[in-house]
């Protein structure tokens, strides 16, 4: 992980990504307790995702965030996040990541580059960006049986 930072953001990320580890470390979606999570998101957090994903939408509030870590669980069979690089100043920061998944037994290897938002030591809001997200919504998508 590659950081460079000059504000409390960095330190929420790294906060905020350290539980995301546990938290998956745990069992994840469905197993663990979004508790390890919801310090490091505000009440009213907003997650915007590509509508085109099987996951799509806004989430908001830390039950709307439940809800989307539970719908990712449903969706890809595995999710690593290779490599992060962190670019964080004042309340706006820039995380990109390589990730490595696996659903319907396919796998994929890309990039997402998130813009988030913190406030008062909370995140307040995350927009990630897909590189293709056609590559992404054709691998979640279960094969069409032949006759």
């Amino acid at each position: 992980m590659t950081m460079s930072f000059t504000s409390e953001s960095a330190t929420v990320l790294s906060g905020m990504y350290a539980a995301e580890a546990e938290y998956l470390a745990a069992g994840g979606p469905g197993e663990a307790s979004f508790d390890l999570l919801a310090p490091f998101f505000a009440p009213d957090v907003e997650l915007h995702q590509a509508d085109a994903l099987p996951y799509g939408g806004t989430w908001r509030g830390h039950n709307g965030m439940t809800r989307f870590f539970l719908m990712m669980g449903e969706v890809w069979e595995s999710f690593e996040m290779v490599e992060q690089e962190f670019l964080a100043t004042g309340e706006t920061a820039v995380v990109l990541t390589q990730v490595r998944a696996r659903a319907t037994g396919r796998e994929l290897s890309f990039p997402i580059l998130q813009a988030i938002t913190v406030k008062d030591g909370r995140i307040t809001q995350v927009r990630p960006f897909y590189w293709d997200t056609r590559a992404i919504t054709d691998a979640c998508a279960l094969p069409t049986p032949t006759n």
